[in-house]
């Protein structure tokens, strides 16, 4: 019988520079799958079954549950181009916690549609499933956007065309910095930490985002990663979510004097990442990580870098 697994990996909204346009995707080096899984088989009817560390936080009713929906929109769009469908038996193994800052609403759509694309013969190109993936996501966060979505399945350091063709660009990676990132262990909701911030900014903070921007793609294209380095600065989400984030300040201090390259709010936090020259550093802050900047049993902290390959079908 036709079964498959897809994986999708946590991912770095923003990236601290790019908001809402650019992400990455995130690897433990150690080998620890820090990701969402969909599991999909024949079935007579439509099932969902949600295991997992974080499985106790979803909605106890399978039809509010994300992937659900993710079946049903993929279903439509299947009929739409003229072809059919079946029941499926799917099984989400949640292993991000929601409301973490990590794409745990994207790592559970990109594996449902991966896995959907794969089981029935793979209708969709890249570009149309991640339109379909940003049109779910928005049903959560409350706008489509595609820094999550997008690293998550295709792996790498991904920057938003505006476009639906192609919907990314992928962004040269520096496989010499290292990640080390924290979840606090509270949840931040998205919607709630894009209704912080002003509806309007500032002339001089417009120019300060394109400029930040626009040198950090050059920067990483000509290989001047001190460069790239120097302009990770978020002058858009981080002044307004911070206060969302108790120990934030102490945690960017600490990482800064360790030797971190910069240091950031993924996504709407409460997880934030340091960008270290090598390893050891990252090891160091994540250290000071666990010990300080975790709030309860649900926090952890791994050392990563960003992953070529995004979403695995196996």
């Amino acid at each position: 019988m036709k079964a498959f697994t897809a994986f999708a990996p946590a991912s770095i909204g923003n990236v601290s520079l790019g908001f809402d346009v650019l992400g990455a995707a995130l690897a433990p080096v150690d080998g620890t799958k820090l990701g969402d899984e969909v599991e999909i088989k024949a079935a007579e009817s439509f099932s969902l079954e949600t295991v997992g560390r974080f499985a106790h936080k979803l909605p106890g009713d399978a039809d509010s549950n994300i992937v659900t929906k993710c079946y049903h929109y993929f279903c439509e769009q299947m009929e739409k181009v003229g072809k059919t469908t079946s029941p499926v038996a799917l099984t989400l193994h949640k292993n991000l916690p929601i409301g973490s800052g990590l794409g745990s609403s994207a790592s559970s759509i990109v594996a449902a549609f991966a896995a959907l694309n794969a089981y029935f013969d793979t209708p969709f190109d890249e570009d149309s499933l991640l339109v379909m993936m940003g049109e779910l996501e928005g049903q959560i966060s409350g706008s489509i956007h595609y820094d999550n979505v997008a690293p998550c399945y295709l792996g790498g350091m991904t920057l938003m065309t505006g476009s639906d063709t192609p919907v990314t660009l992928s962004l040269p990676l520096n496989d010499q910095w290292y990640y080390a990132v924290c979840y606090s262990g509270i949840s931040v909701s998205t919607a709630a930490a894009r209704d912080i911030l002003p509806k309007q900014v500032e002339m001089a903070t417009a120019l300060t985002f394109g400029r930040q921007l626009g040198v950090f793609v050059h920067a990483l294209h000509t290989g001047n990663f001190d460069l790239a380095a120097s302009v990770m600065n978020d002058v858009i989400a981080e002044p307004y979510r911070k206060s969302l984030l108790p120990g934030f300040d102490e945690a960017r201090a600490f990482s800064e004097q360790a030797g971190a390259l910069a240091f950031g709010i993924s996504g709407s936090g409460p997880t934030v990442f340091a960008v270290c020259p090598s390893k050891a550093q990252a090891e160091n802050v994540a250290a000071y990580l666990t010990a300080n900047y975790i709030q309860n049993e649900d926090g952890f902290s791994h050392v990563c870098q960003i992953p070529s390959q995004g979403t695995v079908i196996y």
